[in-house]
């Protein structure tokens, strides 16, 4: 029985173990581009409005189309109307009046009428303007797709940066351990006094603090990427390890690559788009000015009866027919039309304000990208010698400390600098890899970073 047990519960262990790890999920930068691309819920639905654009222009196409209806009417005259007449016409005296009552019982009327527009420009400017209005929807989803591959890649590097300052604090506290133990055993033998090692163990306690806030940061920012993603965030994800050399390719050949272009931009385009909305729009209101020429047909069958047999030989039958061509030609509505025509046209004027605007948003991105990708670069470089020289002063203060020529002071500081040089490394690595992201965004080429 104890032998089943343990055999049972080898099993167990075997397979949660592969549960979790099938439940893994390794993801470059490539693949997380990809998989938000495929799972975002801001693509997915811009995407729902293409399809919704293709049911717009359908409807819109359907107003120029004949339009059939068919109506039936049953009627059951409870009370009668009555009508006034001289009494004289139904053999009465002179003078006199009769009620007589109209109609019959049962009724009931079927019909089928159809309308075609000859001429209408207002259906004929709505056609255009769906038509566009799809092509907006499709150039809005591609602004989606950019915007959600920039907060994917940038949310990526902000990890993979935080892991390396996490990694900085597990050497530096493997760093203090070890003085601590050189600590203690000197203040065990009166080599040093209780306030030093006192300092080393504060500096272990905030160091353990320090590693337990990036462990929650690390966690929330794959949180967060996971969310831009479109991927539930109980989904566990494994980042490979990137090496700070590969972040710190050179982005020169980024910079000469492309030139700055509006009509590069999804985000430009997208403006451009809804503005010729707005010109349709001013368009479709133009043409309310105009006739419009339209054919009707009707063919009607009436049945009348005291009894229930309507549509029988004992009924009341009858039917009618009428063709009408109808011409509306608009003359005077009290200046609705022209003040509707004059807000159209403002609405225009905004937006090509919007559009200068963002043209000039687009280009200080873009400026203001290169600038930093620079200022970045030399950042780096900077900071990459600060790091060296700071392993430099560290690792003589600590010579020196072992052999009594410097203080415990002395040690420490060196260490915080180290620690210090070292974070400000990585930042700087961040802030490159930020401000690529965003000028490859203002090349209107960031679906590159998916082909890396």
């Amino acid at each position: 029985m104890t032998f089943k047990k343990q055999l049972f519960t080898l099993a167990f262990f075997i397979l949660s173990f592969i549960g979790v790890s099938q439940a893994q999920e390794t993801l470059t930068l490539q693949e997380a581009l990809n998989y938000a691309l495929n799972n975002s819920e801001a693509v997915r639905k811009a995407k729902l409005d293409i399809l919704k654009g293709d049911y717009q222009i359908k409807e819109v196409r359907a107003g120029a189309l004949p339009q059939i209806d068919g109506t039936a009417t049953l009627t059951n005259n409870v009370l009668a109307q009555q009508f006034i007449l001289p009494a004289e016409f139904m053999g009465g005296e002179p003078g006199e009046f009769i009620a007589v009552k109209a109609g019959t019982t049962w009724s009931s009327l079927a019909q089928v009428q159809l309308n075609q527009q000859l001429f209408n420009q207002q259906v004929f400017t709505g056609l255009k303007a769906a038509k566009s209005t799809k092509e907006y929807y499709t150039m809005a989803a591609k602004v989606a797709e950019e915007n959600l591959l920039q907060q994917v890649a940038s949310n990526y590097y902000q990890v993979i940066i935080t892991r390396e300052q996490l990694a900085v604090v597990d050497a530096n506290i493997e760093r203090n351990k070890t003085l601590e133990k050189t600590v203690s055993s000197q203040y065990e033998i009166g080599l040093a006094r209780k306030i030093d090692l006192d300092r080393v163990k504060v500096n272990s306690s905030n160091l353990q603090s320090q590693k337990e806030q990036l462990l929650n940061a690390v966690a929330q920012q794959e949180n967060l990427l996971k969310y831009y993603m479109g991927m539930p965030v109980t989904q566990r994800i494994i980042i490979p390890q990137t090496s700070l050399e590969e972040l710190e390719e050179t982005a020169n050949n980024l910079i000469a690559e492309k030139n700055f272009d509006l009509n590069n931009l999804s985000s430009y385009l997208v403006l451009k788009e809804q503005e010729e909305l707005l010109g349709f729009q001013k368009r479709a209101i133009e043409a309310e000015f105009y006739p419009s020429l339209s054919l009707g047909a009707n063919y009607m069958y009436n049945t009348q009866s005291n009894d229930f047999n309507l549509y029988t030989k004992n009924a009341l039958n009858y039917d009618m027919s009428a063709i009408t061509l109808t011409l509306r030609i608009p003359i005077f509505d009290g200046g609705a039309r022209s003040s509707r025509l004059k807000q159209a046209s403002i609405d225009i004027q905004k937006l090509q304000e919007d559009i200068k605007n963002s043209s000039n948003a687009l280009q200080m991105a873009y400026e203001n990208a290169k600038i930093q990708i620079n200022n970045s670069l030399s950042t780096i470089e900077t900071q990459n010698q600060n790091k060296i020289l700071a392993e430099e002063v560290y690792n003589s203060t600590k010579n020196n400390y072992n052999n009594g020529l410097a203080s415990l002071t002395d040690l420490l500081t060196a260490e915080t600098e180290l620690v210090t040089a070292q974070n400000s490394y990585n930042q700087a690595l961040l802030n490159y890899k930020i401000a690529e992201i965003e000028l490859i965004k203002s090349q209107g080429n960031i679906k590159s970073l998916i082909n890396e």
